[in-house]
């Protein structure tokens, strides 16, 4: 398994250098986020560690850029900031796990590990179907090039649908992802089905009946 490691702290880097090495890994490093960009979209990787604060480009950069060109590699982002934006900001730009410096080595190289485990997804970092155009991680959508205004539900709804626009979704599972489950009263998914046409256009979202419902491609 091949991992890019990309941080300014050289002894971090090297000291991860030689610890990934003599747990199995092949290594490569780069100490600036330009490079580590250059090497993440010239190389193929099994995973990524990449730091946030980084010269030149800085770690969010990096992970928007390599999602825009298709790169799914796995990122797991380093930063000496624990807040709760800090790591929303960097989960909602593509990366798929975040650790806090200073860290163990230990549960670095498990968390490496578990994200290899994963099956490859490919997750775009911008959703489209048909004139629609959705940017999860700026929570914006257009549809032929014009803006359109959606409440936080009503994306939610969208961004599923068009995640899911190789079928038809039905009332259950929209129910189940978008809100809190049973719970909620079934009608609410045809309800905000009818918000999403009103601003979208009728034909933006097909009703196959008895089945659920499909975004227009």
């Amino acid at each position: 398994m091949r991992v890019l490691v990309v941080d300014d702290e050289r002894g971090l880097v090297d000291a991860l250098r030689r610890g990934l090495t003599a747990e199995g890994f092949a290594v490569d490093v780069a100490y600036d986020g330009a490079a580590g960009l250059d090497l993440a979209t010239d190389r193929d990787y099994d995973a990524i560690v990449l730091d946030i604060m980084l010269p030149r480009r800085n770690g969010y950069d990096v992970v928007t850029d390599l999602r825009a060109a298709g790169v799914t590699t796995p990122v797991l982002l380093l930063s000496a900031k624990d807040g709760e934006h800090d790591v929303a900001d960097g989960l909602d730009v593509g990366a798929d796990d975040y650790l806090t410096k200073p860290f163990s080595f230990v549960v670095l190289v498990a968390r490496i590990r578990a994200l290899l485990r994963r099956p490859p997804q490919l997750r775009p970092a911008v959703l489209t179907a048909g004139e629609l155009v959705l940017d999860p991680a700026a929570r914006t959508v257009t549809r032929a090039g014009a803006p359109v205004d959606l409440t936080a539900r009503e994306l939610a709804l969208l961004e599923y649908l068009m995640r899911h626009a190789d079928r038809v979704v039905g009332k259950v599972e929209l129910r189940d992802h978008v809100w809190d489950g049973p719970g909620e009263d079934g009608n609410v998914v045809e309800v905000y089905v009818g918000y999403l046409r009103r601003k979208l256009g009728r034909e933006a979202i097909a009703t196959v009946r008895g089945a659920g419902y499909r975004v227009a491609g």
